[in-house]
């Protein structure tokens, strides 16, 4: 059956430039370590060098290496006395460099005799070689990924500086598994998501389910098209100024934009496809300015075979690697299988009518959802 869409649609470029129109970047908080993953870094504190003085890498003798010079387990060195045993993560003794195995070295007679050579820096770990004196934790305006987790907890810290956009995703019944597969996205991109439910799909049951208060986002998750039981852009108007509803994207043509006071909405539609692609064209540029994040990183690759895009609608494609090439896997309409192959993603502005085979085009990748 043809899906019914609004009169009207709105260009992508202008739906997203009134949501973004006054939209400023989070005040920064700090956040324990654990739920700082997948935020964006601001502030990074500058780190400490460690390990703070050099340490036994091993376990064995500790030793300096210019002394052993010659030693074999035929020409023993002998020692005017014991050195000293260290264990792994044990501090290097004064003087000493290498650590040497345990067999390499003999007490068992009255003399301590050394059986083999030893250069510096053999079985040590150097001060500061895993950590750089001063040292950021984390890299401004990108995620806080687990090493740098792994960075702050070996520098003692227990919170780092994040921008967290709080998002509240309002589900529309029927659109249940779509608004799970959104809040699971927003979850990993490190977001703080609250999700609600309408108790029906009529536009007062929806409007209720708005609530603004603690959010710097909202997304409605179905009943945004025009059929008798899409109600959920009439809600919006209950409660706000809807900027425009149809989009000029595909998928996802039955979005939906407004804004409830100062805070940005887009409601998707019910169809895991629409949603997704609706998630990537209007959603991630109003958290990435939440977010103060830097821009996100675009992978070069020609195409493996052409596509071919309509004028006037902005299209999405979606992409996966094929021989040092992107392969389009979906274009316009995208099969859940798709959804599940797919690599990367690549937006075809509304002016282009598609790109050849064998023109480089710029994707952005899947797993920066």
């Amino acid at each position: 059956m043809t899906q019914r869409l609004p009169p009207s649609l709105t260009s992508l470029d202008t739906a997203l430039a009134a949501l973004l129109s006054g939209l400023e970047p989070l005040a920064p908080v700090q956040l324990p370590l654990i739920e700082a993953a997948g935020c964006i870094a601001t502030g990074t504190p500058l780190l400490a060098a460690h390990p703070p003085h050099d340490i036994a890498a091993a376990d064995g003798w500790a030793l300096r290496a210019n002394d052993l010079v010659g030693a074999t387990s035929y020409s023993p060195l002998p020692l005017t006395r014991a050195p000293a045993w260290v264990e792994s993560g044990d501090a290097m003794p004064d003087g000493c460099d290498c650590v040497l195995d345990a067999d390499a070295v003999d007490a068992s007679g009255p003399l301590v005799q050394v059986l083999a050579e030893g250069v510096p820096g053999q079985g040590v770990r150097r001060g500061g070689s895993d950590i750089a004196e001063r040292m950021p934790a984390g890299s401004e305006g990108l995620p806080v990924g687990a090493a740098d987790l792994l960075l702050a907890r070996m520098n003692g810290l227990d919170q780092l500086g994040v921008r967290r956009p709080r998002l509240r995703i309002v589900n529309v019944p029927g659109a249940t598994a779509t608004m799970l597969m959104i809040a699971g996205i927003a979850r990993a991109a490190g977001l703080d998501v609250q999700t609600s439910e309408a108790a029906a799909r009529d536009a007062v049951s929806i409007a209720g389910a708005l609530d603004m208060s603690s959010c710097d986002l909202i997304l409605t998750v179905g009943g945004s098209g025009v059929g008798r039981a899409d109600a959920a852009v009439s809600a919006l108007a209950q409660r706000g100024h809807v900027i425009a509803h149809g989009v000029a994207l595909q998928p996802g043509r039955t979005a939906a934009v407004a804004k409830l006071g100062k805070v940005p909405v887009v409601a998707l539609p019910g169809s895991p496809d629409h949603a997704l692609a609706a998630w990537l064209a209007l959603v991630l540029p109003l958290i990435d300015r939440l977010s103060a994040r830097r821009p996100r990183r675009q992978v070069s690759l020609p195409l493996a075979r052409k596509i071919a895009s309509s004028v006037g609608i902005a299209e999405i494609a979606l992409l996966a690697r094929e021989q040092r090439a992107w392969m389009p896997l979906a274009v316009g309409e995208w099969p859940l299988q798709s959804i599940a192959g797919a690599e990367a993603w690549l937006l075809i502005p509304a002016s282009d009518e598609g790109f050849a085979a064998g023109e480089p085009v710029d994707a952005y990748l899947m797993r920066e959802w």
